[in-house]
């Protein structure tokens, strides 16, 4: 029996998931439209899927779309395929499209989804954040509706609804391999924290430089900072500027004390990734604002933005390009995967701006290939990663950037880990082939 899979929007994460299920799970037969218009794939894609699918009842088994597709009204136009084991994926929802007033918010497009969950037999959501706002805010999207407004509807939905994380697969080693061998000119030990301990006690109680010279003679001149070794005096590789520098940034109660101790590495520039959509709901003037601040400030850095674009480009990304021009490594989409991990592999951060964000591809794959994330500390992000690696407010991502910018060789060890297995395509492939085949029966609770 064959798996019908379809996708209206063919592009991004949509197209990564069509393709690794077409690829890892056998009898599956593909329908698609290319990303583009997504508002006309939105509206029409179920009239032309609707013309397209061959007529082949008994050999259908189970169809498989991204919410993009009313699934209802394909249902209504070819009422042989309604028989069929039906499986929607939630990559976002439109119930919480952030819009600046809510009186503008195009209401067909959450109403499709809702009604496309109605006659789905299993709703799957790629997080528990894009599942419970969707439920969530069933009730109150359709209060939009004058005079009549439909019951129970999210009682309805909400049996079948499931979380499944998008599957991500590498051409390449494990991740811990990969990290290892980028980062194979950092050693580890514990005389870092030995040193600092030491050498911030006796300058607090002080206040002299004198202190710190006398506490790093006492290590033999050198001191393990982040992991990595530095002889800071003995052997003229850094000046006396470098070394009052130093001793400036250990009187600076604002730095965090894992920097206290830091020489920056000698020629190495940070390098920023921003690899996201070119459109509003990524926030890219949030993202060239901080940019801008760090080049008024005179800061060194690189920045590779290379997300997918489309017909309407925000003006920010037209005026951010002539204003950090001496700045850019990489500007445009790169759309051979191949050329895109490079990319990554030589980044240092990658950084999100969101403001509309269920689970965010483009992150987990940067931060596979050694990229220090910085995300929103709201939407989906704090379920994916660590609290370390979210801030609140632009000058918060702000400050940490500039910290980045002086001592880039931070980058490079990481806080806390960030679990990728759980993401990987051969954790997840059991789960998506039970859902596909209809073998297991959603179930609201279970996160895969």
């Amino acid at each position: 029996m064959t798996i019908i899979l379809l996708e209206a929007f063919y592009g991004g994460s949509h197209k990564q998931l069509i393709d690794y299920l077409a690829t890892n799970i056998p009898k599956c037969c593909v329908f698609k439209l290319p990303a583009k218009k997504w508002h006309w794939k939105a509206r029409t894609s179920a009239l032309h899927f609707s013309e397209v699918i061959p007529e082949n009842e008994n050999n259908y088994s189970s169809l498989f779309t991204s919410s993009v597709l009313n699934l209802a009204e394909l249902v209504a136009l070819r009422p042989d395929l309604a028989r069929l084991h039906k499986v929607i994926y939630f990559h976002e929802n439109q119930l919480i499209y952030p819009v600046r007033k809510e009186q503008t918010r195009d209401f067909q497009y959450g109403y499709n989804q809702i009604l496309s969950c109605v006659v789905a037999d299993v709703v799957v959501f790629n997080s528990e954040f894009n599942k419970n706002t969707f439920l969530q805010n069933i009730n109150r999207f359709l209060n939009i509706i004058p005079d009549y407004h439909p019951k129970n509807l999210m009682k309805k939905i909400m049996p079948k609804c499931r979380v499944l994380y998008f599957p991500l697969s590498f051409p390449d080693c494990p991740t811990e391999s990969l990290l290892e061998n980028k980062y194979s000119h950092l050693t580890h030990g514990c005389m870092m924290d030995k040193c600092l301990e030491k050498v911030l006690k006796e300058t607090e109680e002080c206040g002299s430089s004198s202190t710190l010279t006398e506490q790093i003679s006492e290590t033999n001149n050198e001191v393990l900072i982040n992991g990595r070794q530095d002889e800071i005096l003995t052997n003229g590789t850094h000046s006396a500027v470098d070394w009052q520098n130093t001793v400036d940034y250990i009187r600076d109660k604002t730095l965090e004390p894992e920097i206290l101790l830091s020489v920056q590495e000698n020629g190495k520039i940070l390098h920023i990734v921003w690899p996201h959509r070119w459109e509003h709901d990524k926030d890219p003037e949030r993202f060239f604002n901080v940019l801008n601040w760090l080049h008024e400030e005179n800061f060194d850095f690189w920045v590779s933005v290379i997300g997918q674009s489309f017909s309407e480009v925000p003006d920010v990304f037209i005026q951010s390009k002539e204003k950090l021009k001496i700045h850019l490594k990489t500007w445009g989409f790169v759309d051979d995967k191949k050329d895109y991990y490079e990319i990554l592999k030589t980044a240092d951060v990658v950084v999100s701006t969101a403001k509309h964000e269920f689970f965010g591809v483009s992150m987990l794959e940067a931060v596979y290939y050694g990229c220090y994330p910085l995300c929103p500390n709201k939407l989906v992000y704090p379920e994916i990663f660590p609290q370390c690696y979210l801030y609140n407010t632009e000058h918060q991502l702000f400050k940490k950037l500039k910290r980045f910018c002086k001592f880039p060789h931070l980058t490079k060890k990481l806080p806390e880990k960030i679990d990728l297995q759980r993401f990987m395509w051969k954790q997840l492939k059991e789960s998506y082939e039970e859902v596909l085949k209809g073998t297991v029966s959603p179930d609201q609770t279970k996160i895969d």
